[in-house]
């Protein structure tokens, strides 16, 4: 059977189609400027050159039918027709309390995920649009939702209750929920095989770092902390998101240059992090060529980033009791040989011993490689992350009735036997 991932965002709709049976992708590909014209599609299969189709797509429906007439075109598509379609994993940012797994689609999930669409105003609505439009074209297979959040679902109280008044909690839901689940999962269940141990065996951090960045304590196979909070704002420094700051700036700045609270959430949100920094570049690579050619804000840039990093490594190793592994995933994660030596300098203490040339020479979104030396007590792991197939793995998961918590649930990638396509 052939699974579709799909991956929502306000204006853009990312799809990968999996065959089970043969266990590899036949076709990816991403429409872009969704809702704001000039609307494109991209679309990659194996072995094949790169199509690309400009296709004007005023809603998410229109671009959800421009992929299906993709996928089934004689010349350029994988597919026959819609019934090689077997199932469609969605992609969920905010799952809130209720959603500890991936479900099942039913009017009352969908009800359930727009009840906490004001958690996640940016991405909840994008990812409904995209359920809708996708149950439209496709009413005749089932549909699954993965939720970003449902992995750091284990945290204990201590670590998501903020020191705030208790009643926002009850009433409106504020606490931290975390993201980025699905590749935090991915990762540290393959880290767990690297170090051939079992995941319940194993302390774990794991460093997602791309436009987004959040790192997740693992401990015992499960999140018990994590950077990113109510919202995706919270936590490390990240290409336009400030992560961590005084909370009282915001009001400061509100006071001093007149912003009303939107404005200051889209200053947060979009000019701040890499972006505020350097003031032109969001792409770690700009900023390291930048830094390089003298550049005093990349070099700027490139420091706090590394120490934030740092800082997340020994916070959450002294939180779950010492670690086994950190393993650093997602593009910068993988790329970016200069910002992990950063991060990880000055941490023999720990017993985390860098082999620079190895870690120099690991820049692939293919291979999964240790930089530590032989004798270093702590691993470092860079792993490429895989949400598509966690979504897929679900997927199947859920219509067999094989699937519970990602515990007990038998993914192929956290055997030893498994071979990254």
């Amino acid at each position: 059977m052939d699974i579709l991932a799909l991956n929502c965002g306000s204006s853009s709709l990312k799809y990968q189609l999996f065959d089970w049976e043969r266990k590899e992708v036949i076709a990816k590909g991403m429409v872009e400027r969704v809702t704001i014209g000039d609307s494109f599609i991209v679309h990659e299969v194996p072995g094949r050159e790169t199509y690309r189709e400009e296709y004007e797509c005023p809603d998410h429906k229109v671009a959800m039918h421009l992929i299906i007439k993709t996928l089934t075109d004689k010349t350029h598509g994988v597919v026959s027709d819609l019934n090689k379609i077997s199932a469609v994993g969605h992609r969920v940012v905010h799952g809130g309390e209720k959603f500890t797994r991936s479900v099942r689609i039913d009017d009352e999930v969908l009800n359930a995920i727009k009840d906490v669409q004001h958690l996640a105003p940016l991405h909840n609505p994008p990812n409904i649009a995209g359920i809708e439009a996708a149950q439209a074209v496709l009413p005749n297979v089932p549909h699954v939702a993965i939720f970003d959040t449902a992995f750091h679902q284990t945290m204990p109280q201590h670590a998501y209750i903020y020191p705030l008044p208790y009643e926002w909690y009850e009433k409106y839901g504020v606490r931290r929920y975390g993201f980025h689940g699905t590749s935090h999962l991915y990762v540290s269940k393959r880290a767990a095989v690297l170090l051939d141990k079992a995941p319940k065996d194993c302390n774990i951090i794991t460093m997602h770092i791309g436009n987004g960045v959040s790192h997740c304590a693992i401990k015992g196979g499960v999140s018990v902390d994590t950077t990113m909070g109510l919202t995706p704002l919270e936590g490390a420094v990240m290409g336009t998101r400030c992560g961590d700051i005084d909370p009282a700036i915001p009001a400061f700045i509100m006071d001093q240059e007149g912003f009303n609270p939107r404005e200051i959430d889209s200053i947060l949100n979009k000019k701040s992090g890499i972006y505020g920094i350097t003031g032109q570049f969001t792409d770690r690579r700009d900023v390291i060529e930048g830094a390089e050619k003298g550049d005093e804000r990349c070099q700027l840039a490139l420091e706090i980033e590394a120490y934030r990093l740092k800082k997340y490594i020994g916070t959450y190793a002294a939180a779950i009791g010492g670690i086994d592994a950190v393993v650093f995933t997602a593009g910068v994660g993988e790329m970016a040989w200069l910002i992990r030596e950063k991060a990880l300098e000055g941490l023999e203490f720990m017993g985390i011993l860098l082999d620079k040339e190895k870690n120099r020479n690991t820049m692939t979104r293919k291979r999964e490689t240790v930089i530590t030396k032989p004798d270093s007590k702590v691993k470092v792991f860079v792993i490429p992350t895989d949400e598509e197939l966690v979504f897929t793995e679900d997927v199947v998961g859920i219509l067999e009735d094989t699937y519970t918590d990602h515990m007990q649930f038998c993914y192929s990638f956290a055997s030893s036997d498994f071979q990254r396509k």
